[in-house]
């Protein structure tokens, strides 16, 4: 029986039998050689008896009690405050498996409050890498505005200062609305609408979104796949993971380049590929591409955030895929995604 798994409780119940026993049989001795006043003294071997017993059950139960008083104290002090603390469970029984459950219980709070601690750590940083963001395009267009009051009388300098603005704004609203995206993946709090897709024709909508640009820099988007193959995903979400990595490669990528979509069906995943033929990226940064804010020592990107990337990563995540870069410096870059093709059970 499990009850008696404590070495005490054993010692108590062997105790209080050794007792009855022993009074058994001084009564029988008592009573078998015919003792004047046996049953007097049969009387007296049972209150002693009874004594016995009642003296080893209060020092049972009062060291019992000595023991849930400790492990309350203890209990107490943690919710004061002290996270260090921890119930003796060094003994057997159903007891000190309970103060084990409420160590394992300890644990696991203390673990929580961790992870809060760290997410919101987490939320400072990025309050202050946005703070630290929004700075630069907002003192931009300060500087922009007091340049067309004071130059209001020329035209062209006046429109030219107004595109400025205006792109300085559209990068503030990028921001933003990366940052919202971002986080809605990392809370959990989007249900991704998912349907068999066709992917050749969510690549011509990507192409589409960036002909203009294409065009009016000289550059060039080419597609190259199956018009059959299918992708289980939320077509709005993927479209925004792939357009991140075409405009990155737009952003990289020189007069008269290229940026080249593909995609392939295998036997159990469906592989998209975004690649170009631009500057590249250096090495030491290569591991770091994917990380929020991230900005190489050597990139002459003025206008980049570094959320697109990081952005198209959770998006990749969030439909169980895995994404990976390949780059040579000088001759361009490739972001590989893949993407398991669910079984039929």
């Amino acid at each position: 029986m499990k009850i008696f798994a404590n070495q005490k409780i054993k010692l108590l119940f062997g105790s209080i039998l050794s007792c009855i026993c022993f009074f058994i049989l001084a009564s029988a001795l008592l009573i078998g050689f015919g003792v004047r006043n046996a049953a007097v003294f049969t009387m007296i071997c049972f209150l002693l008896m009874s004594a016995v017993i009642l003296v080893l059950l209060f020092g049972y139960f009062r060291e019992q009690h000595k023991i849930m008083e400790n492990a309350i104290s203890q209990i107490t002090e943690y919710i004061s405050g002290n996270k260090e603390v921890t119930i003796e469970c060094n003994d057997e029984g159903e007891l000190y498996r309970l103060f084990h459950e409420v160590n394992s219980l300890v644990a696991i709070l203390n673990a929580h409050a961790e992870n809060e601690k760290s997410a919101k750590k987490f939320l400072r940083n990025t309050i202050s890498d946005i703070s630290h963001q929004l700075k630069t395009p907002l003192a931009a267009l300060n500087i922009y505005i007091g340049l067309i009051q004071g130059e209001a009388e020329e035209q062209g300098a006046v429109q030219e200062l107004s595109r400025l603005s205006e792109q300085e704004l559209d990068r503030i609203e990028g921001l933003v609305q990366n940052l919202l995206k971002i986080t809605k993946l990392d809370a959990g709090t989007i249900v991704l609408d998912k349907s068999l897709e066709n992917v050749s024709e969510m690549m011509e909508s990507v192409k589409k979104h960036f002909l203009f640009r294409a065009e009016q820099e000289e550059k060039q988007i080419c597609l190259s796949g199956s018009g059959e193959t299918t992708l289980l995903c939320d077509r709005n979400w993927m479209i925004e993971a792939i357009s991140n990595l075409v405009k990155n490669a737009l952003d990289h990528t020189g007069k008269g380049g290229c940026i080249c979509m593909e995609w392939r069906e295998f036997a159990s995943i469906v592989q998209i590929i975004v690649k170009d033929n631009g500057s590249g990226i250096y090495p030491e940064d290569l591991h770091h591409i994917f990380k929020r804010f991230y900005r190489s020592r050597y990139s002459k990107d003025t206008q980049g955030i570094g959320l697109g990337l990081p952005l198209s990563k959770a998006i990749v995540e969030a439909h169980n895929g895995t994404i990976e870069a390949d780059s040579t410096l000088g001759s361009g870059t490739s972001f590989t995604m893949n993407f398991l093709i669910p079984t039929k059970l």
